[in-house]
């Protein structure tokens, strides 16, 4: 992965959101292949449970800045210590539907075993997925769906080792691939589809 386009990336940001949030794309160097941290969670959350996510939350009233909020939810939900990061960048803000402004940071981490935090279960599991099998075109399909708000929206979808990663997640996953290898988006979606449809499994 080339992280000079990450850390020479000017990130577009949201102001006007009504929440802010923060999360961290944990990059882990495992046998000399990069791989990226995800977490799943839980299933009884009451916003997007069993999705796939970077470790991450709002904003609270102690933190410094968007950084430190990235970080502190990182500790929090898979007992990553903030002098274990390297923080090399920043991608754009994107607001999600639950009308949060959420700030992405990337940054290596240690290659160690990381499991979910004790504290409020909000994480189910952690995925460690490698790099060449997120930009495996196999592995990745788009569709295109009417959102009642934003209008036509593309979903990306990454299916690896029993794992799908879309949503918010998919979204900050194109551009730090896109970013930091030679992967595209592919011009054209797989399909269009009611605002309605199944999501891929």
């Amino acid at each position: 992965m080339e992280y000079d386009a990450v850390g020479g990336h000017t990130p577009e940001r949201i102001e006007t959101a009504p929440r802010r949030a923060a999360v961290l794309a944990p990059v882990v160097h495992r046998e000399g292949v990069p791989h990226v941290l995800f977490t799943r969670r839980a299933e009884d959350l009451g916003e997007h449970p069993g999705q796939m996510s970077f470790p991450g939350g709002g904003v609270e009233p102690d933190d410094d800045d968007l950084t430190a909020t990235a970080l502190r939810e990182a500790d929090e939900e898979i007992g990553l210590r903030p002098p274990e990061v390297t923080v090399v960048g920043r991608l754009d803000d994107i607001e999600t539907v639950s009308e949060y402004a959420v700030s992405p940071f990337v940054g290596w981490v240690p290659d160690r075993p990381y499991t979910p935090a004790d504290g409020d279960g909000e994480v189910a599991e952690i995925a460690v997925l490698p790099v060449p099998a997120l930009t495996d075109p196999d592995n990745y399909e788009s569709e295109r769906r009417h959102h009642p708000t934003h209008g036509g929206i593309r979903l990306h979808f990454f299916h690896v080792d029993g794992y799908t990663v879309w949503g918010a997640t998919g979204r900050m996953l194109v551009q730090l691939l896109e970013l930091a290898t030679d992967w595209r988006v592919p011009a054209e979606v797989d399909r269009v589809v009611d605002a309605d449809a199944d999501l891929p499994g």
